[in-house]
């Protein structure tokens, strides 16, 4: 098992998280965290990728794609990272 992957985590989640740690240049002290989430909002898939950055010092970000992981691409990715978060994940 790869140093820092969970038993059962998905492979898709770790390539993701990978992706958003190098997009956004963030530290090893920095916790990523991604869930994929039911979502009930109207014309919302079933399913959305909620992604929350924690650093130790600072402020919390949020975004959520409207998207499964695995539709998710590296532009899609980038895309969102750029858009203002929601604060305080």
């Amino acid at each position: 098992m790869p140093l820092g992957a969970r038993p059962g985590q998905s492979p898709q989640l770790r390539e993701l998280r990978q992706s958003v740690r190098r997009l956004l240049g963030l530290d090893d002290d920095t916790a990523v965290v991604i869930r994929q989430l039911a979502c009930a909002e109207p014309g919302c898939p079933p399913l959305e990728t909620v992604i929350a950055v924690l650093p130790m010092n600072g402020q919390a970000r949020r975004w959520a794609l409207h998207a499964t992981a695995e539709e998710i691409t590296e532009d899609d990715l980038r895309a969102a990272l750029l858009t203002p978060s929601s604060e305080g994940a």
